[in-house]
């Protein structure tokens, strides 16, 4: 992953990170800073984690709801309940995986939560990387991939827990995945360097839609290249200012309905442009405890080069 990893902080340069200071053990690098090799900006790897933001001193956030352990609890649910054998549980993630065609070349999971994708996009990739800005969502994912297996609480009812195990079955591989911290509107890979880009409920989340969507754009492959958004579109002014949102109002620019202005954006917007493949819907749920679950409609676009 070296090899494709920039600056965030001098984007829209690209300018390449060196490995300075650093502890090795087996596979992996579980300490050490990567320092751009023009501005000088130093960036930590911790734990096996690079964070790799444009704020190079950032830490998570205590009101950031991904850090809390019941959110995890409820997104290891949601990735993994079959894993947990939970017949209640929906096959959101599988069935998402199931619309990439194997590919030769690395794979990206804008938003990769606890890992779901990442592990299945590993089987259809050379390599698969997941990003997200949730250290615990990273953190959690990289533990099932480092040991192949995850024991937490799963929420039932208020205090009440119950313990539960994660285990990652045979054919997932786990050699060729890794995970790091990074922003979806400043990823910190070259351009042109991934032949599969997804983003799963995200387009919602971040502060400028539309430069989520150019830093996908961006990283991917301007041939035999594939692109994945789905989202359920709920807009919020507390994420985003209404001027940016891609949907979800009357007038103005990108007014109607966001899936809409996403299949125009990539066919129109963009370039290269993208050819759309397929549009569709995704059920998707978040158990919040034994009682309390959440169902939601995740709309989706299919695209290629």
């Amino acid at each position: 992953m070296l090899e494709i990893l920039i600056c965030p902080s001098c984007l829209p340069e690209e300018n390449y990170l060196e490995l300075k200071h650093y502890i090795h053990e087996y596979n992996d690098i579980v300490s050490g800073n990567l320092i751009c090799n023009k501005c000088g900006t130093k960036y930590r790897i911790e734990n096996g984690i690079a964070i790799l933001t444009p704020n190079p001193n950032w830490t998570p956030s205590k009101d950031n709801k991904y850090e809390n352990p019941k959110v995890i609890s409820s997104y290891l649910w949601s990735h993994y309940g079959d894993w947990l054998n939970d017949t209640e549980w929906v096959p959101a993630y599988p069935k998402w995986a199931s619309l990439i065609n194997s590919v030769n070349g690395i794979s990206l999971d804008i938003g990769s939560a606890v890992g779901r994708t990442v592990f299945e996009l590993a089987n259809k990739s050379n390599f698969s990387i997941g990003i997200d800005l949730s250290l615990s969502f990273v953190k959690t994912a990289r533990e099932l991939m480092k040991n192949r297996e995850l024991n937490f609480e799963l929420i039932e009812e208020g205090y009440i827990t119950k313990p539960a195990k994660i285990k990652l079955p045979d054919g997932y591989q786990r050699e060729n995945i890794d995970f790091i911290v990074a922003d979806a509107l400043a990823l910190p890979f070259k351009r042109e360097v991934f032949k599969c880009v997804i983003s799963l409920n995200v387009i919602d989340k971040v502060s400028l839609p539309f430069k989520h969507i150019e830093e996908m754009n961006r990283v991917s492959s301007f041939k035999d290249a594939q692109l994945l958004i789905s989202d359920p579109f709920s807009w919020s002014e507390e994420v985003a200012k209404i001027e940016d949102w891609l949907g979800g109002k009357r007038e103005g620019d990108y007014s109607g309905y966001g899936i809409e202005n996403i299949v125009e954006i990539l066919k129109n917007q963009i370039y290269p442009s993208w050819i759309i493949a397929d549009t569709g819907e995704v059920f998707w749920k978040i158990r919040n405890h034994r009682n309390h679950f959440e169902f939601i409609r995740s709309l989706y676009v299919k695209a290629s080069r």
